[in-house]
């Protein structure tokens, strides 16, 4: 934990640094962030968490500093925008929701070690994979600190379609508050998902303790995930439905949230359409080499792919036969 905060801190040192160069001195930072285009601003810092990130991981050997921020940095921004909008209604509404989705979220990964310096260990096995150490920083600097940071900005860009409708009067007789039928719908499907993951979630950290419970010798049989610990992996309650229900719910949070900007604004479909869709490609590539692992490790797995579906939620048995790297989809 107190590695994460002297992260934090070189982080903010480093936007103070982008900005006070974009504002052109250190004492127009403060007029800079809040006349210029919020979007601008939040690039800037974005660039400096790629920074630190970049730098963290080559000076620790440890990888995870943007799983780090994952939960908290998009709600900051999403709260800029809010701010940078005079905390119009339907902004407010979004930052509150997105803030429950990452409190909920940074809870989970805490729980999990995430912030006392466990690394997610993908990146391990990856390190494994990229053998060349130039390759492996050029890996660290492009996807894992670049392009991830990138998504923060491009996933909650919906959130500056909310903002531009602060900037436009309101014509005489019409309402401020951009509380569409639409938004309201949306926002109450955004926090359906936070609420489905969150199950997920639960669920996945129930296995696991049963799990860790099993490895130690403690008699686990007639417990709910006895049979799940028995082959190895989760397959039951929602994951009998998703082989990822959390990745789903995760995905679906922020298409719900273009949604509402896209019927607030009337524009059903712009160009921050881009946030979500490569979001979606991300999760997939992901549970693409995830599930490469796990079906390595159970022989039963390529049975659970066959009658499961991926990410979106499906009636149990009828995801097809499919198969992901070499004849088996992995979990």
């Amino acid at each position: 934990m107190k590695r994460f905060f002297l992260f934090l801190a070189a982080s903010a040192l480093a936007c103070l640094v982008l900005l006070a160069i974009a504002a052109g001195n250190l004492l127009s930072i403060g007029s800079f962030v809040a006349s210029a285009d919020p979007l601008w601003v939040l690039t800037l810092a974005a660039l400096a968490l790629a920074l630190c990130s970049f730098l963290a991981g080559l000076i620790t050997g440890d990888y995870s500093w943007v799983d780090r921020l994952w939960s908290t940095a998009p709600v900051a921004f999403v709260w800029f925008y809010a701010w940078r909008g005079g905390f119009s209604p339907a902004l407010v509404v979004a930052a509150v929701l997105i803030s429950i989705w990452g409190f909920r979220l940074t809870l989970n990964f805490a729980r999990k070690g995430g912030y006392s310096g466990e690394e997610d260990y993908r990146w391990g096995v990856l390190r494994l994979r990229i053998t060349n150490k130039f390759a492996w920083q050029a890996f660290n600097l492009g996807f894992i600190s670049c392009y991830q940071i990138g998504l923060f900005l491009l996933f909650t860009l919906p959130t500056r379609i909310l903002w531009e409708m602060t900037q436009t009067p309101v014509p005489l007789g019409q309402s401020s508050w951009g509380l569409s039928l639409g938004f309201i719908l949306s926002m109450i499907a955004l926090a359906g998902f936070i609420i489905y993951e969150g199950i997920a979630d639960r669920q996945q950290w129930d296995y696991q303790a049963t799990k860790k419970a099993a490895n130690q010798g403690l008699a686990v049989s007639g417990q709910r995930y006895a049979e799940d610990v028995s082959q190895g992996f989760l397959s039951s309650g929602l994951f009998a439905h998703s082989r990822h229900p959390n990745y789903f719910g995760e995905i679906a949070v922020w298409w719900a949230l273009y949604f509402a900007a896209a019927f607030a604004s009337g524009q059903l479909l712009n160009l921050t359409l881009i946030g979500p869709v490569m979001l979606t490609l991300l999760f997939i590539g992901s549970t693409n080499f995830t599930e490469a692992i796990t079906g390595a490790k159970y022989p039963q797995y390529k049975d659970y792919c066959r009658r499961t579906s991926p990410i979106i939620p499906w009636f149990h048995g009828t995801a097809g036969d499919e198969t992901i790297n070499n004849e088996s989809t992995s979990g």
